[in-house]
């Protein structure tokens, strides 16, 4: 698994490339928190490249919903395939994250 970070304008963007799991989910955790330390506000996960995502890659993001709703931090994922975005819709994640079709969709959604 690969972890890419660029900031373009006012949008921190964090690319996942390969699968999520127990193992990677550390440098999902780490990105998130290097985003942070930087005080971006306005973070979109690019997940065209993420084939699978487990339990702790879903567990990283979800320990950071409380902590983004409190401080005004924005998190979009976006280009999700139908396999990964099935899981968010099945755990009802996709309520609590937002969750946009392509880049543009999820700057518009962020504002």
């Amino acid at each position: 698994m690969r972890i890419t970070s660029v900031k373009e304008n006012e949008f921190y963007f964090i690319a996942i490339e390969g699968d999520l799991d127990a193992s990677s989910s550390i440098q999902l955790d780490q990105a998130i928190e290097e985003a942070l330390s930087k005080n971006e506000t306005k973070i979109i996960v690019d997940c065209s490249q993420l084939e699978y995502i487990s339990s702790a890659g879903l567990g990283v993001f979800m320990s950071y919903i409380q902590d983004f709703q409190a401080n005004n931090i924005s998190l979009v994922l976006c280009h999700l395939s139908e396999k990964v975005l099935n899981v968010f819709q099945i755990l009802g994640l996709d309520e609590l994250i937002k969750i946009a079709a392509t880049k543009e969709e999820a700057k518009n959604l962020i504002g």
